[in-house]
Order: structure tokens, then sequence, then C-alpha cells
């Protein structure tokens, strides 16, 4: 009792940071089409600037960290938990638009560089960074057609910059995006002279403004000049990047009626045209899957039906002992296994991580986490995991006190610290590297406390009160008696052997989600959006089955060789298919990405470890209940004196 009363004390000491750091993290929660701007003529539209991104470095770095114009005062955006851990650093900009109100050749600030900041700009465009902007929570786009197919493609972002040569030289020059056309699209109400924001569009140019006399607050600049009609429509005299060299920044913005209305805005960006979902592959993938699963079911009615009718049958003793296979092994196959306080730790822990992505995936499908609302994918994971450390207290209890173990606050502590805090020791070690790069993908000192926070006073406690409850109830009794002297298991067959079974059961679980992670994988490092989510949840469910079918088929065969050690191994040989993920993120980066940073390959590997040692967990688990459930059924049918 001592323990719960300690964790209830736990518990009243954090509410109240508790209720602070939620308000916090769901300050900026929206619900995606609920929530329309209403704009009237002349009304001042906020362009916010977000991180520069990077598909060869993957390391985000916030607008200001380069000598742009900056506003008098620099105000950060309130930025949820999950903003905050992708690396966005969303602030005002210098940017004055005015709503209907099309403006030409503004002048928004004029720099000299220096040696360094030349230096820094040139390192930018040389990685292809992208400059992100937001108005009225729509990303900034650049519209451009594809050669191959007749379609309006965007790109999230304007490059900072391009490299080149002058006609008649070998000499490779840098040349800086300076002057922005903005468009911003617009719904009109029919009723009322308000309008929505339906879109925000750029064409960024390069171009080495010139004006006369000394530059004073009046100055006009004679190549662009909306009253001598001179209008920036190319880059012919693009802008250098070099030291001492003087830049001016300028802007035009143009409005454009659209017929999107509010809640269709989001069409556009969603339009996947470099990775259009390939529909018939994955239909196809999802109908080899289904074909195996129903084979592998009927298998298993039909040979299960027989053997369990063939040996309540037999009548003396002597013909029971002539059968052979799974019934042998009645005495032994509940035995504890080796290491089985680890197995319950990794139990609970997968039961966790399930009921995190399951009712994630849910909220997801319903469009609760649309990428409009960014973070909120991040944000919602890390509630979950933490509200759901209740179940995995639970889990690895009610598994632990069957194996007749009685120390349940030690299993307790070590299902609460041993899979989030390896996790949290890669992830800590990661984020000291992005850290060393000055990059704001670098978790701050508060947001890492508050992960702590909610790891040490909110889930630790819940897994103490599951356990409790877990604890409390009556032991799982086995259908059959074991034992008390085991039962020696004869030569296996090569074929049956634990590594060559494991590594055959990964392949069909993996199978069922190669194709999806290819997409998934996409949206992560090729800064995509992914928004499929109905579909995964599709995918979701046949993993499952797939985990749950290949376990219970691996696990048949092997008590019909009379080897009974199925624990481990049904945890295992669904887990393995982790492996076959990881292996196939490194396939991914070396086709697909075009890192060359060394320090982003750490942390693409990093990232990938974490996440496939988290599906290791979850495909582990589901294989693990599957046989659990499957052993309990067909020794339940048994007649045993």
């Amino acid at each position: 009792m001592e323990i719960v009363r300690g964790t209830t004390h736990a518990i009243r000491h954090c509410a109240f940071v508790t209720l602070l750091l939620l308000i916090t993290v769901t300050h900026s929660f929206y619900l995606p089409g609920v929530a329309p701007q209403d704009f009237a003529k002349g009304d001042l539209l906020n362009v916010k600037v977000n991180k520069l991104t990077s598909i060869k470095t993957q390391l985000p770095y916030s607008y200001y960290s380069l000598p742009y114009c900056k506003p008098e005062k620099i105000m950060d955006s309130a930025e949820n938990l999950g903003e905050v851990l992708r690396g966005d650093r969303i602030e005002n900009s210098p940017y004055v638009i005015k709503m209907r109100e099309p403006r030409m050749c503004n002048i928004v600030c004029r720099i000299t560089l220096n040696a360094k900041q030349a230096k820094e700009f040139k390192e930018r465009i040389d990685d292809e960074y992208l400059v992100n902007m937001i108005l009225d929570n729509l990303p900034l786009v650049v519209p451009y057609k594809r050669s191959d197919i007749d379609l309006l493609v965007y790109q999230h972002g304007f490059h900072v910059g391009l490299r080149g040569q002058y006609t008649g030289s070998k000499e490779e020059k840098y040349f800086i995006h300076n002057h922005l056309t903005f468009t911003v699209k617009f719904h009109k109400d029919e009723q009322t002279a308000a309008a929505r924001i339906v879109g925000f569009e750029v064409k960024p140019f390069s171009v080495k403004h010139e004006y006369e006399g000394n530059w004073d607050d009046k100055t006009q600049l004679t190549t662009c000049n909306p009253h001598s009609k001179r209008t920036v429509t190319s880059s012919d005299s693009p802008q250098e990047i070099e030291d001492k060299k003087e830049i001016i920044f300028t802007y035009d913005v143009e409005f454009e009626e659209s017929e999107v209305k509010w809640a269709s805005r989001w069409d556009t960006y969603l339009l996947m045209a470099d990775d259009q979902i390939h529909w018939f592959s994955i239909v196809n993938s999802l109908m080899v899957v289904l074909f195996l699963s129903g084979m592998v079911a009927m298998i298993m009615l039909r040979t299960l039906y027989r053997d369990i009718s063939n040996y309540n049958q037999l009548e003396t003793q002597e013909q029971a002992q002539e059968e052979t296979g799974w019934k042998l092994v009645h005495g032994d196959v509940f035995r504890p296994p080796t290491n089985s306080d680890l197995l319950c730790v990794y139990v609970g822990s997968g039961v966790q991580f399930f009921g995190m992505v399951l009712v994630m995936m849910i909220f997801a499908a319903l469009g609760f986490l649309s990428p409009s609302n960014r973070g909120g994918l991040m944000t919602a994971m890390l509630l979950l995991w933490v509200f759901m450390g209740l179940f995995a207290g639970y889990s690895s209890a009610r598994l632990y006190k069957m194996f007749k173990g009685t120390e349940w606050k030690k299993i307790t502590l070590r299902t609460a610290f041993t899979f989030p805090g390896i996790v949290f020791a890669i992830f800590f070690v990661l984020n000291a590297l992005i850290w060393g790069e000055k990059s704001s993908g670098a978790v701050p000192f508060g947001t890492m406390f508050a992960l702590v926070f909610l790891w040490f006073c909110i889930s630790v406690p819940l897994v103490f009160v599951g356990s409790y409850f877990g604890f409390k109830k009556p032991a799982i009794e086995d259908p059959v008696k074991t034992n008390k002297i085991p039962r020696q298991i004869p030569e296996q067959a090569w074929y049956m052997t634990p590594v060559f079974s494991i590594l055959i059961g990964g392949i069909l679980p993996f199978g069922a989600v190669f194709i999806e992670l290819f997409f998934i994988l996409t949206s992560i490092w090729l800064h995509q959006f992914y928004y499929i989510f109905g579909f995964l949840f599709l995918v979701f469910n046949i993993l499952i089955v797939t985990c749950a079918e290949i376990a219970i088929v691996l696990c048949y065969f092997q008590l019909c060789s009379e080897d009974y050690l199925w624990w481990w191994r049904s945890y295992l040989t669904s887990g393995s298919s982790a492996l076959y993920l990881f292996l196939y993120a490194a396939f991914y980066f070396f086709t697909k990405l075009n890192i060359t940073n060394p320090i982003s390959g750490i942390l693409y590997f990093g990232y990938m470890l974490i996440a496939s040692y988290a599906f290791f967990v979850l495909s582990g688990t589901i294989g693990f209940y599957a046989c659990f459930w499957f052993t309990r059924l067909i020794y339940s049918s048994l007649k045993i004196d």
C-alpha cells in the first residue's frame, strides 16, 4: 500500500505543473475546417516566416539565422510541443500585405554583406535550403509545371538562391533570391464583402537592383518602379553574393480571386504529384496479404480440427503415447520462460505502444490531425503514449503474476523505464549532435524538461496504478497442469531452428506495410505532407492480422516438433519484421536520399533505429498475444486426465 500512497503523493505534487503544461500543449490546437478567418478589403495580413529546410542535410535552421531583413521586433508565435520537436520556429516578418491591395516594388531593406554573411548564404545555397513562410496557416508554395506530366505541382518554400555562370564564363557564382512576387488567392463571399484566403504562392527572382543618387527612405529603384511601369519578371541581371556586395530586398503582392472554397484549400497542397499514390500496386499488395491470410486461416482450422478430434477419440494410454506432435508437450507448454521478467516488460511496453498507435490512427482518420494542424500529430503521440502507461502496467503485472512473480513493484519500474529510457537515450545523443550544428531542430532545455516531466510525473505513476490493479486481480490459470520435470526437446530440423524461423516470420508482416512505408519515409525525409490516414489505418489492421497469423502458424509448427519454448519465440517471430524495416530504411537512404553530411546520416539512422525498435515492440506484442490466445485455446480443448 505504501507504493500507492507514494504514487498519490507524486501525482498531487505534479498536478499544478501538469495543468500548466497541458494548457501550453493544447494552446494552438484547432480542428481543420472549424476556424476560418474573414478578411475585409484593407485588412492587414500577417506573413510569418518558418524554418529553413533542406532534404540534403535534414537540419532545419531558423529564418533569421541568415542575415535577412528583420522587423522592428522579432516575435515568436505560440508553438505546441509537436512544433518545437519538429524544429518549427514561426516568427513575424517585415513583409506588409493588405487584403486585396496589390503592391509593386516594395522595398523591404538594404544590406551590405560581410565575408561571414556571404559564406553563410553560399553554404545554404550549396545545401539547397528552402525558405518557408506562412499566411493564414497556409504554407508558401512555388508552382511549377512538371515536364513529364502536364500538371501544375507545388514546391513547399522557395530556394535561398541558386548557383550559375555568366554567359561566356566558366566561373561558378552564387545568386540570391532577393525579389519575391507573392500571389494571394482568395475566395469572396457572395453576400458580404469579406474574403477568405485559399492560396499563398510565390515566384522568386534574383535581381541586381539599381538606384540613382544616395540611399535614403525616399529612394526610387530604376530596376523596379511601378510609376515607370518597370516590374521584375525575370532574373536576367541577377544579384551576386560576395563580400561587401549590397543587396536590396523587394517584393510584389498580387491578389487573385479563386473558385476554391476555404474548406478545400488544402487539396492542392496535398496533391503528391512527385509520388502519386500507386493505388494499383498497394491494392495488389493488400490482396496478396489477404490471400495468404485466408490460406493460413484455412490450414489452421482444418489441421487443428482434425488433430483435436483424433486426440479426443483415443481410448487407451498406449495410443496417446504413440501420438506425436503438439499434444505431447501439454505438460511443459505453460512452463514460465527464461527471463520471464523481461518478457513481461516488453509485452507491457508493446501494449502501451499499440494503444497509442490505435487511438492516434482513429483520430487521424477522422481528420483531427491533418497537416493544417502543425505539430498536432507529434503532440497527440506524446500525450497518448503517456496516458497509455496505465495499460502497460496492467498487462505486464497480469503476465508477471501468471509466471508466479511476487515483486510487482520491481517489474513496474522496469516497465516504466526500459523502453522509454532506451528511446530517450538515443534521442538525447541525436539532440546533442543537432545542438552542435546550431540547428533549430535541437530541442530546447525547457521542452526537454517538459518531456521528462510527462514521463516521470504522469506516465510512471500511471504505470504503477495500472500495475497495482493488474496484480490485485486473480492470476490467469493455465488450461493444463505443468509437469515438475521439464521434458527433453528432440533435435530440431534446420528449418525449425530459432534463428531461421524467427527471420522467416518477419517477412510477411513487413511485406504488408513496406509500400506504405515508402510514402511515410518520403513524407518525413523529403518534407512532403502525409495525409491518407484512412488508408494507413487499413494497412495497420492488415499488419495486425499478418503478425498474429504468422506467429500462430510458426508456433504451431514449433509445438508439432515437440519444442515447447514458444514464449520468446512468438514475440521475436513477428518482431523480426523490425529488422527488415531497418534494412529497408538503409536501402531508402542510399537510393532515394541525397544526404552527404555525416551528421545528417547519423541522424537518419538514429531516428530510423528508434522507429524500428518501436515497430519491434509493437509487432512482437501482437505476435505474442496471438500465440498466447492460440495455445490456451488448443490446450483447453484437450481431454487430459
